[in-house]
């Protein structure tokens, strides 16, 4: 018990930290492109207010067709190298796209850091499931995805800065080179299952594995991937993470050009100001997370964020432009709000399907959450372009969060929100859940 229990100190303090700063550049990376379309990018390029929403989407078509084969592969294969070769990609794609000369370029490497980054989100939410037992899994996932909001929180000061001072260009070619390097750090550093860590003893890695295994008790046997994606579960998870995606993604993308229009300030004060949202949306995060492994609960911690998000969306709406710090501060709600319940949601998976199929199927669902983003993000940028103010981007993000709080809502609660500790002995197992 007591050996169990210096296991779990361990991995949190090993493993996370690897987990967290991976997925953290993978968002830095993806999420740079809403400042450079507030800052000069489109004149310099001659991108049109159309194009510029579809360049900012464009990323999420290719993010969404390599959800499902990353996921495999990391599954069958490897998580290790399939991580490793992605970090080199993106950060070769990500620094080229603040030295091209014309729209077609830009088109074609959003695509692609689309393509090389599906990979990341599926293989590590499998990662995780190699190394941390159901009842430490909400806290897990929420530390790999705290990698989205605390990467805003700071890139969005760093990226305002690195426009202001240098260029567009250079904000995407200094925020570039850090996957570069990193990935050499996570080939040392990273290691695919327990049985691979030379940092645990013999009977530690016995010990682990074994905890792992009583996990899978009590789960249905589902036969392959064809089966997992036709059950109703994943179906109706995989509509309500559509609907979430375009939510967030929406906020995400356009946040920099819609405080920028909203006081006419420069891009430095645009930075802080989107931060704050991010900032509360890690504490959320937290928080949220902390609660559903407490309580063995997932589904009564996703849906109120949610549907709080919606309502703080549509308060943004009402209060109009002329309110406009009323009107940030909901919008900082509704940032914490849609963030809060990521933990929780991808525990849910795992628990519902066996370990053969559960990494397939959480890919699914985010590539349907891929697809969303794509809706999201083009469809904020056009209704920002066309009517000249945010209005019916928050009726938008409003209606889509609503949505997803209630197909939440109709989740059946078998196998999510019962408790969900493995029918194992007590004295042998308890101490790998703490």
């Amino acid at each position: 018990m007591q050996n169990l229990t210096r296991i779990a100190t361990r991995r949190w303090w090993f493993l996370m930290p690897i987990v967290f700063i991976t997925y953290s550049l993978a968002y830095l990376d993806r999420a740079n492109y809403g400042f450079a379309a507030a800052s000069g990018m489109a004149q310099d390029l001659h991108i049109t207010p159309g194009l510029s929403s579809l360049l900012g989407a464009l990323f999420f078509l290719g993010y969404f067709f390599f959800q499902v084969p990353g996921a495999i592969y990391a599954e069958k294969r490897s998580v290790k190298k399939l991580i490793f070769v992605s970090l080199v990609a993106w950060g070769i794609l990500a620094s080229l796209t603040g030295m091209v000369d014309s729209a077609y370029w830009l088109i074609a490497i959003r695509f692609m850091l689309g393509v090389v980054e599906a990979v990341v989100m599926p293989a590590m939410l499998v990662y995780l499931c190699h190394w941390f037992t159901k009842a430490e899994r909400s806290r897990a996932n929420t530390f790999l995805i705290l990698g989205n909001p605390v990467t805003m929180l700071w890139m969005s000061v760093v990226s305002g800065y690195l426009i202001q001072h240098f260029s567009w260009r250079w904000m995407f070619i200094a925020e570039g080179a850090p996957a570069l390097i990193w990935a050499f750090f996570w080939w040392r550093l990273a290691d695919e299952k327990p049985a691979d860590a030379k940092w645990l003893r013999d009977d530690q890695r016995e010990a682990l594995e074994e905890a792992m295994a009583a996990d899978q008790v009590g789960i249905k046997p589902v036969k392959n991937y064809a089966q997992a994606f036709r059950s109703g579960k994943v179906i109706l998870l995989s509509v309500q993470y559509f609907c979430w995606s375009i939510g967030v993604y929406g906020f995400v993308l356009w946040l920099p050009s819609i405080l920028k229009h909203g006081t006419q300030m420069n891009m430095v004060e645009a930075g802080w100001l989107a931060s704050v949202p991010y900032l509360a949306a890690a504490l959320a995060m937290l928080a949220v997370s902390w609660g559903s492994d407490k309580l063995q609960q997932r589904k009564a911690f996703v849906w109120p964020p949610l549907l709080l998000g919606a309502v703080a969306f549509y308060g943004s709406y009402a209060l109009g432009t002329e309110h406009f710090w009323w009107s940030y501060s909901l919008l900082v709600l509704a940032g914490a709000c849609m963030y809060a319940p990521y933990g929780p949601f991808f525990a849910i998976v795992p628990e519902i399907l066996p370990a053969n199929v559960a990494g397939g199927a959480m890919a699914l669902i985010n590539s349907m959450g891929a697809l969303g983003s794509f809706g999201g993000s083009w469809l904020v940028g056009y209704l920002n372009s066309t009517t000249g103010n945010p209005g019916a981007s928050y009726l938008l993000m409003s209606a889509a969060l609503l949505i997803s709080a209630i197909l939440t809502l109709l989740l059946r609660p078998s196998g999510t929100d019962k408790a969900v500790r493995p029918p194992v002995t007590r004295h042998r197992h308890a101490a790998a859940h703490h």
